[in-house]
């Protein structure tokens, strides 16, 4: 047979996303908003969600290998969840560099020296979350939605072509980005709708307390998508924002929803 019998129009699958945010924006209860969930807890964010709507999380991690075992188990036995979410990876870097730092026998002071130094400690922190993406890549074939959470922070932005200027990035190493933004199907910043008043230079910020989420590319935050969402989505409290707009695995399958899916399969 030849090879070019093999290609074919992919089908369409459960969404692999990362969302961020500032703290308090509302990250995770918008994840567990998502069908059947359980988190893997490098942090105890999950305390915001209400007791009647808190869905089912393993311990928080304390230890690497914690992590490699709630990931393989959600990999290779069988379980009803539909949607599993890493909240967040924030705290797991936190958790490999200090494993990284504390296992290398010359006992260095920071990241920057471990491991003989020139960068090699980072390119292992890089690999440490490298490995949680192909897991999750596994369990996602499965047909299971997959959700990264990640803390925001700024950063200056200097282009050759452009002026330099600060948005809004993910608080990781810069080295382990790339498998939470360049490998995921849609990346999300959550922000408050805001406006401010004032003339001058002494303007104050006023908000209602709306939550949007930007899932397409701007320069003001890193955010973009797979499934041709071009318009800031509102967040409503205990509603999945996304109904309607990507094939969610486990969702009750409505009308639109059955149209995304006939898009997306050609």
């Amino acid at each position: 047979m030849s090879i070019l019998q093999t290609a074919k129009k992919p089908a369409s699958r459960a969404p692999i996303m990362t969302i961020t945010g500032d703290a308090g924006m509302g990250k995770t209860s918008l994840a567990a908003t998502f069908p059947n969930p359980v988190f893997i807890r490098g942090e105890d964010g999950i305390q915001s969600i209400s007791k009647e709507n808190r869905p089912d999380a393993f311990p928080v991690l304390t230890e690497v290998d914690q992590l490699w075992e709630q990931l393989l188990a959600l990999r290779n036995e069988t379980h009803q969840y539909k949607t599993i979410v890493i909240d967040s990876v924030t705290a797991i870097d936190t958790l490999f560099t200090n494993y990284i730092v504390d296992t290398d026998i010359k006992k260095p002071k920071t990241i920057a020296q471990a491991l003989g130094g020139y960068g090699a400690g980072f390119q292992a922190l890089s690999s440490l979350h490298g490995r949680i993406r192909r897991i999750c890549g596994d369990i996602n074939d499965k047909g299971i939605n997959v959700i990264f959470i990640a803390h925001s922070e700024t950063e200056n932005i200097e282009l050759p072509d452009e002026d330099a200027y600060t948005r809004y990035g993910i608080r990781i190493n810069k080295k382990s980005l790339s498998h939470y933004i360049d490998n995921v199907d849609l990346v999300g910043f959550i922000k408050l709708e805001t406006i401010t008043r004032g003339d001058g230079d002494r303007k104050k910020a006023i908000s209602d307390g709306t939550r949007q989420i930007i899932c397409y590319a701007t320069p003001a935050n890193i955010s973009k998508n797979r499934y041709g969402i071009e318009e800031k989505i509102i967040i409503e409290k205990n509603k999945n924002p996304f109904v309607g707009l990507m094939p969610i695995a486990g969702l009750k399958q409505t009308k639109q929803q059955a149209t995304i899916e006939d898009k997306a399969n050609g």
